[in-house]
């Protein structure tokens, strides 16, 4: 199986907040609203800049190798890491440990979560109306990047640099 990521891109992000809802609902309900796995901050002030925060599924996962019980592991599979709550002792190193701090504690239950991203059909994906959210295969995000990077680098250039190879605008290659 291919592993994917999630991407998000915050200029595509309204603020809507509907990620967070279906996060609620699909994992507690609509009985406990602080324990949404992903995170939309906003700095409405300065011109309603919004972006979604969830669970990175770091490759060394700092919370990983703190976990006294090893009740977070890694699944190879979706390239995630998840919280075994059956282990889970309730010492919050993890959250203490967390590089981005999306790695939360539920105090009412005693139990840490993250976003565990539903299982390889992540929900906020599929609500977002604005696709500010997406869950793709990493050589593909890489490849996007590349291409806008290139784009950018071309559109500074033009029309007086060629590169050698290109062809230039009499249609001819250039040297």
């Amino acid at each position: 199986m291919v592993s994917k990521v999630l991407l998000i891109d915050p200029l595509k992000c309204d603020g809507c907040k509907e990620c967070e809802k279906v996060c609620i609902l699909r994992h507690s309900g609509y009985r406990r609203i602080a324990r949404k796995r992903i995170d939309v901050l906003g700095i409405e002030p300065v011109g309603n800049f919004f972006v979604p925060f969830a669970c990175q599924q770091c490759a060394d996962a700092p919370c990983m190798a703190v976990c006294p019980k090893q009740a977070i592991t890694r699944d190879t599979n979706l390239a995630r890491v998840v919280v075994d709550a059956s282990l889970c002792v309730g010492c919050s190193m993890c959250v203490s440990a967390c590089p981005s701090g999306l790695m939360a504690f539920d105090y009412e239950v005693g139990l840490a979560y993250k976003c565990d991203l539903c299982d390889g059909e992540p929900q906020c994906v599929r609500v977002c109306e604005k696709k500010a959210i997406a869950y793709v295969e990493p050589h593909k995000f890489q490849q996007q990047r590349a291409q806008k990077e290139a784009a950018k680098l071309c559109g500074v250039l033009r029309p007086n640099v060629y590169f050698p190879g290109t062809i230039v605008g009499n249609g001819k290659r250039n040297r």
